[in-house]
């Protein structure tokens, strides 16, 4: 199944949880903090602003980026877990 988001929405794959800590601290489910990197999987096609003029999307597929903490929507299809978020709840590109 493909996701087509809508207007400033942004399809969104977590990266993964660290497992262990610097020092080699192995950490249970409960005590991993959720990850903020993330990498773009579809975006729309941007929002309006309230002129109604097209303002673009500033990331594309495949970009590395950085998200609020607990932004989004998650949503789980074909047993993958994704997160739609809006544009401004990426805060950065990772290059």
């Amino acid at each position: 199944m493909k996701l087509k988001p809508l207007g400033d929405k942004i399809v969104i794959k977590m990266a993964e949880a660290e497992e262990t800590t610097k020092s080699g601290i192995v950490l249970a489910g409960s005590a991993k903090e959720k990850p903020q990197f993330a990498f773009v999987i579809e975006a729309g096609p941007g929002g309006r602003d309230e002129k109604g003029n097209l303002v673009p999307m500033e990331v594309k597929v495949g970009d590395k980026v950085i998200t609020s903490k607990y932004s989004g929507t998650e949503i789980k299809i074909d047993g993958e877990e994704y997160v739609v978020v809006r544009q401004n709840d990426i805060l950065c590109i990772v290059e």
